[in-house]
């Protein structure tokens, strides 16, 4: 399995993908290309002490990089020799298995789409970040900002692709998918949810899915559901508030540590509970996001990704490589398509 990683991409880079990728081939035996730009590259090895790149370590040289200010429509074309497009090019090629980039999130988004392509059927690809819930699994949010405006069509399919990636690649047996509303009944929300919620509901019927109904903001991280289907607007605000949230209990955990001598003692007690708790909360331990819907994973790393980060994301992308999902989703797509024309 080959791991293609934009080297380039990123706050941090070259640094941060180059030593992240030399860490995941040592901790996962991973075969990883750096795409960029070859002199930059040995030079941080260089910088770190490592003479000779690792067995199973290539790269691929690149000159150009895709800019964060770069309009996402036109970087296939003004920046062809750029690491990420460079990159997304091997993978449609078959040179390798995924693609990691902390780069431009609207540019890898346009580059996957129109480069290594969408699954047949699938009207939209979707952001879906997966984030721990108190029930100790993960709930994928899909979407989460890829979509800010959408059809009931484009839910249903979020629900779709997002239980196939949670059955395939995180391992639930039998997902349950949820639709994010302000309530649990099913005459809730906008007229949007309420088309939406009808679709799931006939894809369940059909046994394509496991929808449970609508699931309110509080139940995401509560574990109610293993799927939450939402448009990208409201995913990335339901995201974005619970990271907050997560912060913020963090830094009053710590205050309320530093309080006094005897809270300074407990601290001491439940060290490392809590440094548990705080690397679950971590972003760099989970690596990055995954455009769902694509023929072939690919990877959105964090812009301010470290090099745990992206050793991390190199092993999200193993997994979600050996966990391909695209022929069973395929086969949905089409029991719905015959569906609709009975």
């Amino acid at each position: 399995m080959k791991i293609i990683l934009d080297a380039m991409g990123g706050d941090l880079a070259p640094e941060a993908p180059v030593l992240g990728a030399i860490d995941a081939v040592k901790a996962y035996g991973a075969e990883i290309t750096l795409v960029g730009r070859g002199e930059e590259i040995l030079e941080v090895m260089k910088k770190h002490g490592i003479a000779d790149l690792p067995s199973g370590m290539e790269i691929a040289n690149a000159d150009d990089v895709v800019d964060m200010h770069d309009d996402p429509a036109s970087v296939i074309h003004k920046r062809k020799n750029s690491s990420m497009i460079v990159g997304l090019k091997m993978l449609a090629e078959g040179k390798g298995d995924a693609f990691v980039s902390a780069g431009s999130t609207g540019a890898l988004l346009t580059g996957a789409t129109l480069i290594v392509k969408r699954v047949r059927g699938i009207r939209r690809a979707a952001m879906a970040p997966s984030m721990p819930t108190k029930t100790g699994g993960k709930a994928v949010i899909c979407d989460c900002g890829a979509n800010a405006e959408c059809t009931p069509e484009f839910l249903l399919q979020f629900g779709l692709v997002g239980s196939a990636y949670a059955k395939n690649v995180l391992g639930v047996e039998k997902p349950r998918v949820g639709l994010l509303n302000i309530g649990a009944e099913d005459s809730k929300g906008t007229q949007l949810q309420k088309d939406a919620y009808a679709l799931l509901k006939d894809a369940d019927q059909k046994g394509l899915i496991h929808f449970t109904g609508n699931v309110e903001a509080r139940g995401v991280p509560l574990g109610e559901v293993d799927v939450v289907v939402c448009d990208g607007f409201s995913g990335n605000v339901l995201l974005k508030s619970i990271e907050g949230t997560a912060m913020f209990m963090g830094s009053m955990l710590k205050r309320v540590f530093k309080k006094n001598l005897f809270s300074k003692l407990g601290y001491l007690l439940c060290k490392s509970g809590v440094g548990d708790l705080m690397k679950l909360l971590d972003y760099r331990e989970i690596g990055g996001t995954q455009f769902l819907g694509i023929q072939k994973p690919v990877i959105k790393a964090h812009g301010s990704s470290d090099a745990l980060a992206f050793r991390n994301a190199v092993k999200q992308a193993m997994d979600a490589a050996e966990g391909n999902f695209t022929a069973q989703l395929e086969k949905d797509l089409a029991v719905l398509k015959e569906s609709a024309h009975d």
